[in-house]
């Protein structure tokens, strides 16, 4: 699809939005879906780049948020979730970003869902943030034009995430204007839950500061059940799911008021 070359704000949301589509890509073929010259397309990565939304790769640019994940790559447990209904995961990220207003404070949970959300928000300004999770702070730790809050507490190191006493004393002081959970399991009757008591308790605590209660989660997640409650299912506002998401697997969340959004 064809675009204006001379308009810097369009090509580069297109660059942005293509990348998190594809995973990489390429400078000739910018070239051609933006009508613009190599140089132009050169320019803005370069942009891109420097406001860390991308990295540069000869011919074209690729995500820079695997790079946070380097040393990590011997811990199969975050990067097998990574690598799970990746696509899916990244046209939920996009579809919850576009909740998101200038202004606003949004609270983060971890995993992997999660952290596609926060890339996707990257392309926003003037917003703060607010994670319990090193790796989403990390994403960000670049950016200028958005303040980042990060909890203390323990570090679970396999997942990035900081819980304990320290942090949900910190989370008791913050309110947030919409929240992005991601979870181990939505169950309609038995609620959202995760798989770490001390993960749950700080996300509960979190949830009820928050204005609006989002839940991003893959249709794997749907019907599911982990070990420990984060909240009844009937405090969120929102679902945002893939399109894989079978209708009787979605439909009794309808059932309970529920918008859900399939991405």
């Amino acid at each position: 699809m064809s675009r204006k070359s001379g308009n810097l704000v369009v090509r580069q949301e297109f660059i942005l939005h293509r990348l998190q589509e594809t995973g990489t890509l390429a400078i000739d073929e910018l070239c051609v879906a933006l009508d613009a010259s190599i140089a132009t397309i050169r320019r803005d990565l370069e942009d891109l780049e420097e406001r860390s939304l991308l990295k540069r790769v000869r011919g074209g640019a690729v995500p820079i948020g695997p790079l946070f994940y380097e040393p990590f790559r011997h811990d199969v447990s975050f990067q097998d979730k990574v690598s799970s209904f990746a696509d899916e995961k990244r046209r939920i990220a996009r579809t919850a970003a576009e909740l998101v207003q200038t202004g606003n404070t949004v609270a983060l949970s971890g995993g992997t869902t999660t952290t596609e959300v926060v890339r996707s928000l990257k392309r926003l300004t003037g917003i703060t943030i607010v994670t319990n999770t090193v790796n989403v702070a990390m994403e960000l730790s670049n950016r200028k034009d958005i303040d980042v809050i990060v909890t203390g507490g323990h570090l679970r190191g396999n997942w990035f995430t900081l819980v304990g006493p320290l942090a949900n004393a910190a989370v008791d002081a913050i309110f947030a204007d919409i929240i992005f959970l991601g979870v181990d399991g939505i169950h309609a009757e038995h609620g959202l839950t995760c798989s770490n008591p001390s993960e749950a308790e700080l996300l509960r605590r979190l949830a009820n500061h928050s204005k609006k209660k989002v839940v991003v989660a893959d249709h794997s997640k749907l019907g599911a059940v982990s070990n420990f409650l984060l909240c009844p299912t009937s405090e969120i506002d929102i679902l945002i799911t893939d399109s894989g998401a079978a209708s009787e697997a979605v439909e009794p969340f309808e059932k309970l008021g529920m918008t859900v959004t399939l991405a």
